[in-house]
């Protein structure tokens, strides 16, 4: 796991000013390689690669980057993990050597038919490239990667990213100078980025928490769709411009392909081969040179991993676990129980208040642009907790995207059904009468009724289940209600000053993957939007922002073919979700020790507002300075602060998402 960055001044730089620009850039990317540092200059076009390293495979300098090519027409700056390197290594062998094009006295990959110089799958990448073009070389790779290559024979340059965005990937024009790199940080240490406010990106962040791609927070930066590469070529650098991304590998594709030719066995033949894939993922990402573990929340998707971990493991496997003494937030003994009938080697830390809220300065330098998925700090307290032991970690996400894990799934459409042929002046009523109990109320009321409430209604947090209910009981139809769902501020456009929201891939029905159901449809969306802009950027950042490379076995794009291959019966079945990762799972572990209602990973945000967080809020909430800065509107923000203060209310959410984006605007002085 590596940090990459870069730029491109079309007509030539100086060779030394350009490197020392370059590692200035790198440096700033520290966090996400503290091994090795390297920069790479070609002064007559202008184009420098900086790179900094988390030494994986091959710790040996034989994996510095970046790298040059065995015949030296690439250079590559890489980040990520290519998890069947040595298959590709074989499918390489016997290849004709090829003669270097200069030698200029860099280290170069040197390929099947030169002599390896290392094992790191960074050199096997470069062969391939040479061997069989970038796009083929990218659909023969399984893993998950970031990189800029440079061709120095053509003069163009490529950007490429993983099939479902594991690993970030930021670029765009600033002051006539093409920028890249890992992280916008990386960007902001070049002297000519400008970095003014995109305002339609940011009504985009308060109404889903994140900034989804293409976007950024920043005019003209963009973040590299998943599964697509991007080529720059000379001519349009001189022209200040670029062209569209391209697909090496379509979800929405995947999608088609799984319902043209479904999954025909029967359910045990189906738990076979989820088994025999899900092992197989698995096992590609244990390999390391460095000591390897995995969260273990004790939920499905991460107890599925870890029992797979630890079925293929001649050791007990290391596992990292957080707990909280608030029991509704807490699942620390569920993961415990899980650990010991696995056998695993199971570290916990049971975190305070005082040290969950110790990380909130933090996070506005650790996401880098407005991020308000408010699980992030548990996420990066259980990253520190795991980076003390191992280097690597295996987690659990993608499983709810792909079969069918989260609520929305299951009454999302039982809703529309039930209440759709009621006038919507009526639903709008009974929405109101809802949310004339706080969710605080509804939390004590459903807590009276105790067993009077079926196991499967049995959910954590129901009062604001009750309020999100509510919230579309008056939408006009079954997409409008997922929307409702997976929005924040409803009319963000309203709160943000001057901006017009623009077109994602949720308003654009057009870009919808073909289904046949609702549900799936569901599932499609957020594996092309809330999975790779939410569930992996807070994974990635808080990982990376302790040194600790994190990977994730769902996501092979093998399982994700296969999920999509299933009948939706498979995944969500008798009102429960992920039925097949369930069957998989109860393979090595008694369903007692599973069978729960399903809990997020968050704090009680909405408590710590009330009270000790009140002040610094306050203090981000200011109505003078808000209107000062002139981005928000400060009147709906006022009133939901005095409403959550009082407790009519319960706005966590929407708060933290503008508490996040004050916090953020005012450490880089926007």
């Amino acid at each position: 796991m590596c940090g990459l960055t870069g730029f491109w001044q079309p007509g030539g730089c100086a060779h030394d000013e350009a490197a020392e620009t370059a590692r200035r850039m790198a440096d700033a990317l520290v966090h996400r390689g503290p091994d090795d540092a390297g920069v790479w200059v070609d002064a007559s076009a202008g184009l420098a690669l900086g790179h900094r390293r988390l030494a994986i495979l091959d710790l040996s300098p034989a994996g510095h980057q970046p790298m040059v090519s065995d015949s030296g027409r690439y250079v590559i700056a890489f980040n990520g993990e290519i998890y069947n390197h040595r298959e590709l290594r074989a499918a390489l062998e016997g290849v004709p050597k090829v003669t270097p094009a200069s030698a200029d006295g860099v280290r170069r990959a040197c390929g099947a038919s030169g002599g390896w110089r290392g094992h790191s799958d960074t050199e096997t990448l470069l062969a391939a490239i040479e061997t069989w073009g970038i796009e083929q070389a990218l659909q023969r790779c399984v893993g998950m990667f970031a990189l800029a290559l440079w061709d120095r024979q053509a003069r163009t340059l490529t950007l490429a990213r993983d099939r479902l965005g594991e690993k970030p990937l930021y670029y765009g024009w600033q002051d006539g100078v093409f920028l890249f790199g890992s992280e916008l940080k990386a960007l902001r240490a070049h002297p000519t980025f400008v970095g003014d406010i995109d305002r339609g990106a940011l009504a985009l962040f308060f109404r889903h928490n994140y900034v989804p791609a293409p976007y950024s927070i920043y005019q003209g930066i963009h973040k590299l769709p998943p599964g697509t590469y991007l080529t720059v070529t000379e001519p349009q650098a001189r022209a200040r411009q670029m062209g569209e991304p391209v697909a090496y590998w379509s979800f929405a594709q995947a999608v088609a392909e799984g319902q043209r030719a479904p999954f025909a066995g029967t359910d045990a033949e189906a738990v076979d081969e989820a088994e025999r894939l899900l092992r197989q993922a698995v096992a590609a990402q244990m390999v390391a040179d460095v000591p390897l573990g995995a969260f273990l929340s004790g939920g499905i998707d991460s107890s599925t991993v870890v029992a797979l971990m630890q079925a293929q493991s001649s050791r007990p496997v290391k596992t990292f676990t957080i707990g909280f003494h608030e029991g509704e937030y807490n699942e620390a003994q569920h993961a415990a129980a899980v650990a010991r009938h696995l056998g695993t080697d199971h570290t916990e830390l049971y975190v305070t208040p005082e040290q969950a809220m110790a990380v909130i300065p933090r996070l506005p330098t650790l996401y880098d642009e407005p991020f308000a998925d408010s699980s992030q700090i548990p996420t990066y307290l259980v990253a520190q907790l795991a980076r003390q032991h191992v280097t690597v970690s295996l987690s659990g996400d993608g499983g709810d995207e792909l079969f069918g894990g989260y609520n929305r799934y299951f009454w999302a459409q039982t809703l529309w059904r039930r209440l759709g042929w009621m006038p919507r002046t009526l639903r709008t009523a009974a929405a109101g009468a809802l949310t004339a109990v706080s969710p605080a109320g509804w939390n004590r009321l459903f807590g009276l009724a105790g067993a009077l409430v079926p196991r499967r209604l049995r959910y954590a947090n129901p009062g604001d289940k009750v309020h999100k209910l509510a919230a579309v009981l008056a939408t006009q139809g079954p997409e409008a209600i997922y929307h409702r769902l997976v929005s924040h501020w409803d009319a963000p456009q309203t709160l943000v000053l001057g901006a017009t929201e623009p077109p994602t891939v949720l308003t654009d029905a057009a870009r919808w993957p073909p289904t046949r159901d609702f549900r799936e449809r569901m599932m499609a969306l957020d594996t092309l939007s809330y999975l790779p802009d939410d569930i992996l950027v807070k994974v990635d950042r808080a990982a990376m922002g302790v040194s600790l490379e994190t990977r994730v076995p769902l996501l092979d794009h093998r399982v994700v073919e296969f999920a999509w291959r299933l009948p939706l019966s498979m995944k969500i079945r008798a009102v429960q979700g992920k039925w097949l990762l369930r069957q998989v799972l109860y393979r090595y572990v008694p369903q007692a020790l599973i069978e729960r209602p399903k809990m997020g990973f968050g704090v009680p945000i909405d408590h710590w507002l009330r009270g000790p967080l009140r002040d610094w809020a306050e203090d981000l909430l200011d109505e003078q300075r808000l209107r000062e800065a002139g981005y928000l509107d400060p009147a709906p923000v006022r009133r939901l602060w005095a409403e959550h203060l009082s407790g009519a209310r319960n706005w966590q959410y929407h708060l933290w998402d503008v508490l996040m984006w004050e916090a953020w605007r005012r450490t880089y002085r926007v």
